[in-house]
Parts: C-alpha cells; sequence; structure tokens
C-alpha cells in the first residue's frame, strides 16, 4: 500500500482540531506524539469492558492475561526481540531505568567504572550516576563533537577500559535528533566484558529498532513517543531475564519478565501499544508477519520524514541570524532524525516558543533534560534551545506556515542593512 501523509493525518483527531477557529501545528513529537482513533479506541474498549487485574477465574482477568501477552508479543516485533518474554513493563522509561538501574549496579565495587554521554537525556544519565554513588563507583562521561553534535566515538573508546562495567549511550539525541553508532558501541563494550543500556526512546519512532542485530544488554522506549500512550517498555537480553536479581515486593513471581514488573500494570495503556504498534505497521502487506510489515512501514515513514529534513534545512539556510545544532549536511540525512535544535540571535528561545504557541504551533525550548549537551554547547545557562520535531504526520505546508510564523524573528541572507 503506498504511503499518504493525507491518509495518516485523518486517522488522528488531535490533528484535525481547531483551537479558536484556527487550524493546529504539533512541532512538539520529540516530547510525545499525537494518537490516532484506533489508539484511542482500544484503551477505551479495555478498560470499558475488562478493566480487572491477573489471575483471576473470571473472564475479565482472563482478557487481561491475554492481552498482556498481546502485548508482549506485538513489542517483541517492534524491537525484534528473541522472545516476548524479554519485555518488560512500567510507568515510564524514567522509572524503568532506575528500577534497572538497581538490579543491574547491585554487584558493583568500588574502583568499578561507567561510562555515560553528554548526548543522552539525563534519565540515562543520572540513573546511572545515583547508582554509582551508592556504590562508589566512578563515573565517566563522553564527549560530543560540537560542531555536528555527534557522539565523540574516539573520546568513547580512550574511556573505555577492563574495568567498565556498564555503557549507557542513546540511540539518537532528544534534542539535535542526531543517531548513534550504537552496534559499534556494543563492539566495543563487549569487548571488556562491559554491558550496554540503550535509550531507544527517540529513535523508535523514526527508525525500527533491532535489538538482536545491536546485540545490547538492555533497551528501553516509551510508547508515548510512538503514537501510543504513556507505557514505559525495557528491552532485557535473555542472559539477564533470570540472573539479575531485581527489587520486588514478596512473594511477587520471580519467573521471566514479571520478575521486573512491580504493581498492576496499566492495562488500558498495554491495550493502547498492542494499537500502537498495528498502527505503524498498517502500510505493510497483511500476508506478512507483523516484524516484516513493521519493516515495511518504517521505509515510508523514514522516507517522508527525509523528505522534511531536507526541506526544513534548505529553508534554514536561507536566514543568517538562525543558529541550528547538528548535522545540517543534507547528504547525512540518514544520520539523524527530523528533530532540530535552534536559536535565533538575540531572541530568548522562550520568546519565540510563546510566539509560536499563540498561533497553534506546539515547540518546546529549554534543556529537555539533555543537560550535558547544553552544557557543552554554551546554551545551558542561556535557556537553552527551540526544539522543531517533526512526525510522520507531519507536511511541508506545515513546515511553510512554521517560517511564516517565524518571520518577524529571522533575517533573511539577501536582507540590506
Amino acid at each position: 500500500m503506498p504511503f499518504n501523509v493525507d491518509q495518516v493525518r485523518q486517522q488522528f483527531p488531535a490533528l484535525n482540531q481547531t483551537v479558536n477557529d484556527q487550524p493546529v501545528y504539533f512541532f512538539d513529537g520529540p516530547g510525545g506524539s499525537q494518537v490516532p482513533e484506533s489508539v484511542l479506541q482500544a484503551m477505551t474498549d479495555y478498560l470499558g469492558r475488562y478493566n480487572s487485574n491477573l489471575g483471576g477465574a473470571f473472564f475479565s482477568s482472563e482478557a487481561t492475561v491475554s492481552l498482556m501477552a498481546s502485548a508482549r508479543q506485538a513489542v517483541q516485533a517492534l524491537l525484534n526481540a528473541p522472545a516476548p518474554e524479554n519485555i518488560v513493563f512500567g510507568p515510564n522509561m524514567t522509572s524503568l531505568t532506575f528500577q534497572l538501574s538497581r538490579a543491574i549496579s547491585r554487584d558493583w565495587q568500588p574502583g568499578d567504572e561507567v561510562i555515560v554521554t553528554s548526548l543522552d537525556h539525563y534519565s540515562n544519565v543520572s540513573s546511572w550516576q545515583q547508582a554509582a554513588d551508592d556504590k562508589g563507583v566512578l563515573v565517566r562521561q563522553v564527549r560530543v563533537n560540537e560542531e555536528d553534535c555527534t557522539l565523540d566515538y574516539d573520546h568513547f573508546e580512550s574511556l573505555l577500559n577492563p574495568n567498565t562495567k556498564l555503557v549507557a549511550v542513546t540511540y539518537a539525541s532528544n534534542t539535535t535528533g542526531s543517531v548513534v553508532d550504537v552496534a559499534r558501541i556494543v563492539q566495543a563494550a563487549h569487548k571488556v566484558g562491559a554491558k550496554v543500556f540503550v535509550d531507544a526512546v527517540h529513535y523508535a519512532p523514526h527508525q525500527l529498532v533491532d535489538v538482536q542485530a545491536l546485540g545490547c544488554d538492555f533497551l528501553a522506549c516509551s510508547a508515548y513517543k510512538f503514537f501510543g500512550p504513556h507505557v514505559g517498555i525495557a528491552y532485557v537480553a535473555p542472559q539477564w531475564l533470570q540472573t539479575l536479581k531485581p527489587y520486588k515486593v514478596e512473594p511477587a513471581t520471580d519467573v521471566g519478565p514479571g520478575r521486573f514488573e512491580t504493581g498492576t500494570q496499566n492495562f488500558e495503556g498495554l491495550a493502547g501499544v498492542v494499537a500502537a504498534i498495528n498502527y505503524l505497521a498498517q502500510w505493510g502487506d497483511e500476508k506478512d508477519s507483523l516484524r516484516q510489515r513493521l519493516e515495511s512501514s518504517y521505509v515510508h515513514y523514514q522516507a517522508h520524514e527525509a523528505s522534511l529534513s531536507r526541506y526544513f534545512l534548505e529553508r534554514v539556510k536561507t536566514y543568517r541570524n538562525l543558529t541550528l545544532y547538528g548535522i545540517k549536511d543534507e547528504k547525512r540525512i540518514a544520520e539523524r532524525t527530523p528533530t532540530f535544535a535552534l536559536r535565533l540571535d538575540g531572541v530568548p528561545p522562550s520568546d519565540v516558543a510563546s510566539r509560536l504557541g499563540q498561533q497553534n504551533m506546539c515547540v518546546w525550548h529549554g534543556h529537555f533534560y539533555a543537560l550535558g549537551l547544553c552544557r557543552q554547547l554554551g546554551v545551558l545557562e542561556k535557556g537553552g534551545v527551540v526544539r522543531i520535531g517533526f512526525m510522520h504526520y507531519n507536511t511541508q505546508h506545515e513546515i511553510d506556515q512554521l517560517f511564516d510564523a517565524l518571520a518577524p524573528f529571522l533575517i533573511s541572507e539577501t536582507h540590506k542593512n
């Protein structure tokens, strides 16, 4: 089935509303995507008919058990995990990362080391810093290349040594969109016996994850970034599923993924996760497996988003008072997501975001918990950056409207004083 952005947009109630009789523009995908009608319906159907818990000898509990299994199978396909049992759910990625960090760090000793990066959202930094503090472990942080906001691999390799117990790395920057060569990180880390924990929150809506190809030990993402509800997801590699000892309430299960899940899960959210993954797979052949349909669909998403990125970069080049942080070369589109961090000379990011907000254009400003990146770029104390992020439901027309709204702030390269 050929990809059709208009058909995509028809599925999202949020995209088809007006506020104060004016259209709306969602350029805030990096902070959370909008949700298609199918996801809303799935959540309502479960909550309205089967709201229950696991383990009961009655129909609604049996439906909940079946839903839990379906959710693990759907995420298995999304991440290409070896089995549904490798999938763990929680309230959000940050909570899951903090929780898993405690189990992973149980056997750390003084003299051990952990590597984090300046490119990461601090959910994948603070979790490990605090675990390291508890154990007397040294934390080292990888720099970014300021010219294009990519990870400095040479610096990473210089920090890696036999004392390294864990490397925590993002798959893509939630601020500049820079994609990391995670397979390279994993290969190097495993040579010294270190585990690798990957934050794929920003990556998952834009490019398809394959944990088996990466060889990573852990990977986390959030459904609300890929058109679903607020549910956290973690992949735990088979070799760690039973060997790690998580903190649990007695006598909760100590077998399979349930041993990492605390309390009652968000079952209506899991219904939404299943629907979101099926939404993502809609451009594949119905005769194919879910994973195959996802692979086919993501080809369309990446092509459309690449065209948006190229168009945006072409527009950016025409203004001399706009600074863009990150990869600017159109030939390197594959190395970034359609997420852009920028500043306008002499204009606080908050003023830009406020003006756009008055015109129903949703963008974020600030540091987005990417503290290391914003510190290194020298913008943390200056209000951070304006972040503009596109999803596969955005259009070139919306980009034109965005630049029209920014016009009072912009100075053309051809402008004469």
